[in-house]
């Protein structure tokens, strides 16, 4: 079934690291393939811009916002179709410790399945962050 309604759903985890040393990582492309599996294995800077060869959806360029002092992470997912998906991403400090809000927005051809299956995708990488950032 594909839905028409915009949806949304916003995914969390807490790390046991302060904001700042986790924005500083998570903020970085070149710590992507680290963490963030759901674009891809490998990915290098081409003429100003990030580019996955092997992400599971294909070559896509990545682009975030300028670094910041707000622990906004939002970028910007150039898909091979064309297609642009913004990502809102937030680092927010609680503490010593912070909770990265990532959300995710249903694009309009995703079926109740992709959708779920982009959430997944999503909650793995937030969890691998979680993981590298606690036990460095």
């Amino acid at each position: 079934m594909i839905s028409t309604d915009k949806e949304s759903r916003h995914l969390s985890v807490r790390i046991d690291r302060t904001a700042a040393d986790v924005y500083a990582f998570a903020s970085d492309p070149a710590n992507l393939p680290a963490w963030a599996h759901g674009l891809g294995e490998a990915v290098e800077q081409r003429g100003g811009e990030w580019v996955a060869e092997s992400s599971p959806m294909g070559r896509v360029v990545i682009s975030f916002v300028p670094r910041n002092d707000l622990g906004v992470l939002d970028h910007h997912v150039t898909l091979p179709s064309g297609q642009t998906v913004y990502n809102p991403v937030r680092v927010i400090a609680d503490g010593k410790a912070c909770e990265v809000v990532f959300t995710i927005r249903r694009q309009p051809e995703a079926s109740d399945a992709e959708f779920k299956r982009d959430a997944s995708t999503v909650v793995a990488d937030l969890t691998r962050l979680k993981g590298l950032l606690e036990s460095a």
